[in-house]
Parts: structure tokens; sequence; C-alpha cells
């Protein structure tokens, strides 16, 4: 069976495409006196970079040989094309297949971990501050006005601390938060995990090490 994952010598336009999202996507959100031309610049731009991720989950679907039953065998691809702003959690195939094609030697799993942790906070994170201001700074009762205090929402969020000094109102704001909330879980469980292991891999190592000694 073909594998769906991304070829390395697609990797830099559909990088970029995910990158342009973001950028218009933040300038559109950010800029509230944004002049009507401006506005149809970023929605072009979001449009070009969204046909751009679905043109590459069609050839993908169309290699892997699937059919109907793609995205229940590969339902991350599906939701990056999707949501482009989603695109670093697709940090683990890319880098496997990149190593695979350049020959270079692996990273350490827990280095794996953490790096593309890392990403997936700053992409995730920043992805949702913008979500949240959008939906919020308008809202009656809202007390997320302005973007500063969404950053520290998502912040607060992400780790699973919820002080509750801003809180999103809106229903589409509480959807986010939710989903926030089961990413912020999912990645410190994964960063715990990884540095239980290198931990585990250290002390395991000293027995041997103190043996040689």
């Amino acid at each position: 069976m073909p594998s769906p994952d991304p070829a390395p010598h697609r990797e830099a336009p559909l990088s970029l495409a995910a990158l342009l999202f973001l950028a218009a996507y933040a300038v559109r959100v950010l800029v509230e006196d944004l002049p009507a031309w401006g506005k149809d610049v970023c929605h072009g731009a979001m449009a070009l970079a969204w046909a751009v991720a679905l043109l590459d989950l069609a050839v993908r679907w169309r290699r892997s040989r699937l059919g109907r039953a793609f995205p229940r065998h590969h339902p991350l691809a599906l939701v990056v094309a999707v949501l482009p702003l989603l695109r670093p959690l697709q940090f683990v195939p890319v880098y496997e297949a990149v190593r695979r094609r350049w020959r270079r030697p692996a990273l350490s799993v827990p280095a794996r971990v953490i790096t593309y942790t890392g990403i997936a906070v700053l992409m995730t994170g920043f992805s949702a501050a913008l979500t949240v201001y959008w939906l919020e700074r308008d809202a009656p009762g809202a007390s997320i006005r302005d973007f500063g205090t969404a950053v520290w929402w998502t912040c607060s969020t992400l780790a699973t601390v919820g002080y509750g000094d801003a809180v999103p109102v809106t229903v589409w704001g509480r959807v986010v938060a939710v989903a926030l909330m089961a990413c912020g879980i999912a990645l410190l469980g994964a960063v715990t995990g990884a540095f239980s292991t290198y931990l585990l891999r250290a002390f395991a190592r000293e027995p041997d090490e103190e043996r040689e000694g």
C-alpha cells in the first residue's frame, strides 16, 4: 500500500502554504482597521493556502488506493488539510520521511517528542489565541478583549492551570477552550512520558558504567 505521508520534495511548498495561511489569518484578526483591499488580500492568501493543502490531500488520497477508507486510516491527514494551522501535528511523519531521504541519523525518542511538542504548543497556542480573541473581543460581557489577554488565557489553558481571570463566554469560544484543554493534557503527558523515558534509560545505564569503572 503506498504511503500517504507527504514526500520530502513536497514539504517546502506545503510548509510555506501553512505559514502563509497563519500570517494572513493573524493580519486579518489583529488589524481591526484593515481596509477592504487588505481583507481581500488576506482572504485570497488563506484560500490559496487552503487550496494547496486540499490538493495535496487529494493526491495522497488517490495514491493510497484506500478509497473511502482513507479518512479512517489517516485521520490526521484529513484534519491538517481542513485546518492548515495544525500542520505541525504532522512533524513526526515529515521528519521521518526527510531523514530517510537524506540518510540522517535519527534523534532519540525523547528529543523527537520534546521537539514535536514544542512546535505543536507554539503553533496551536498562537492559533487558539487568535481564534479566541476574534470570537470574544466584541461579545457582551467578554473578559478577553485584547490579544495579550487571549495569549495569557491560552497559556493558562494549555498548562491546565485555569486561573479564571479570563474566560470565553461565547459558544464557539468555549468549543475552542475544550479543544485546547484536550491538547494541553495530551502535550503535557507526551513531555512527561518522554522525560520519564530519558530518566529510566539514564538510570539503567548507571550500573553498567559503575561496573566498567
